[in-house]
């Protein structure tokens, strides 16, 4: 959902690195990896899907098990600031709405985790990294939703960034990656509507509702243009992930894009952005916007903002107390499992 955390390395990790081979290898074993970096280029270059099985350099291996377990790790940490208003939501209708989306999200995890395991990475590995703090997850959820508009403005911007973000991983290299990408796009598109339509109803509310979305829109404007990453001068890894088809639109050119869809829907909807710079260019053929604060970006990635400790720890909470149902079905699994061998064994 959340893509801007796939521009931070996890740790030490350096998903540019080219791959190395420990061992020295003979005339043979070398030629056999050539002709399979060979085959893997024509593939890529013919925008062709790669498989769970086929060859492929361990430095894309690496890039991929950390986009795709830190786009899992935003889903089901993303739960997180929408879930805090499913007990408060303003009516059963709402309530229902948010209840689906939020189950939307932990599949979008659960689709993702199942994605990456397909790279040789384990489910536990990747949820240890998150825990331990080792692994990135989008930093926009590491701010509060302080009213019901907040959960609109969600819906509206950060599912649209995301939107915005996701649609060309749907034409990812990665075989399992783009064919999880086309479910959750369709699925992020619905939230997108309902967090609009729920705002355009609190803005034909009182003026306190239209307030408040007012208020919502100027604290989530500007978090949500960092969600595109940095600028992509300051992206070096982006070019490596582009000539892979890994990534297939730069973080500016996605950034762009977002600001030049998102202005007439603000218009509609009558709110404000809060930018002051924001404007059509006629000669550039797109809107130009101010800068954003890349401190409190970096601030927030690095375990700073206003909501890591605690989204981190309701996660950690979340895992241990649901031991005893991943104990419970791993129970269930193997009696069938033996009593199947029990049955094969009889017949």
């Amino acid at each position: 959902m959340y893509t801007q955390s796939f521009n931070v390395p996890d740790g030490a990790s350096k998903p540019n690195e080219r791959q190395t081979v420990s061992a020295v290898l003979t005339p043979a074993q070398q030629a056999v990896l050539e002709a399979a970096q060979v085959k893997f280029d024509a593939v890529i270059d013919a925008d062709g899907k790669i498989e769970p099985k086929d060859w492929m350099p361990d430095a894309y291996r690496k890039t991929l098990v950390r986009q795709i377990s830190q786009h899992a790790h935003s889903e089901i940490v993303g739960m997180l600031p929408e879930g805090n208003w499913i007990s408060r939501a303003p009516s059963l209708k709402r309530k229902a709405i948010l209840i689906a989306k939020v189950q939307d999200e932990g599949g979008h995890g659960l689709y993702l985790y199942s994605a990456a395991e397909t790279l040789g990475t384990s489910r536990d590995q990747m949820l240890d990294a998150l825990h331990t703090g080792k692994a990135k997850y989008s930093s926009i959820f590491n701010y509060p939703t302080l009213t019901w508009a907040d959960v609109g403005v969600i819906g509206w911007l950060v599912d649209g960034a995301a939107i915005m973000n996701q649609i060309p991983l749907c034409r990812c290299s990665y075989g399992p990656y783009a064919r999880a990408m086309i479910r959750v796009c369709k699925e992020e598109s619905f939230h997108q509507r309902q967090g609009y339509e729920a705002l355009l109803a609190m803005m034909k509310g009182t003026q306190a509702q239209q307030d408040m979305v007012q208020d919502a829109v100027n604290r989530w404007w500007w978090k949500c243009l960092a969600m595109f990453g940095p600028p992509d001068t300051d992206s070096p890894n982006s070019v490596q992930g582009m000539r892979w088809g890994i990534k297939r639109i730069s973080n500016d050119d996605l950034r762009q894009k977002f600001v030049d869809a998102t202005v007439p829907q603000a218009r509609i909807l009558g709110v404000t952005l809060p930018d002051p710079e924001l404007k059509w260019n006629a000669e550039r053929g797109h809107h130009d916007y101010g800068n954003i604060d890349w401190d409190e970006f970096w601030a927030t990635v690095n375990g700073n903002g206003p909501c890591n400790k605690e989204r981190l720890a309701t996660r950690v909470k979340a895992h241990q107390d649901g031991q005893w149902v991943r104990e419970a079905a791993m129970a269930h699994a193997q009696k069938k499992s033996a009593r199947l061998a029990a049955q094969q064994e009889a017949a």
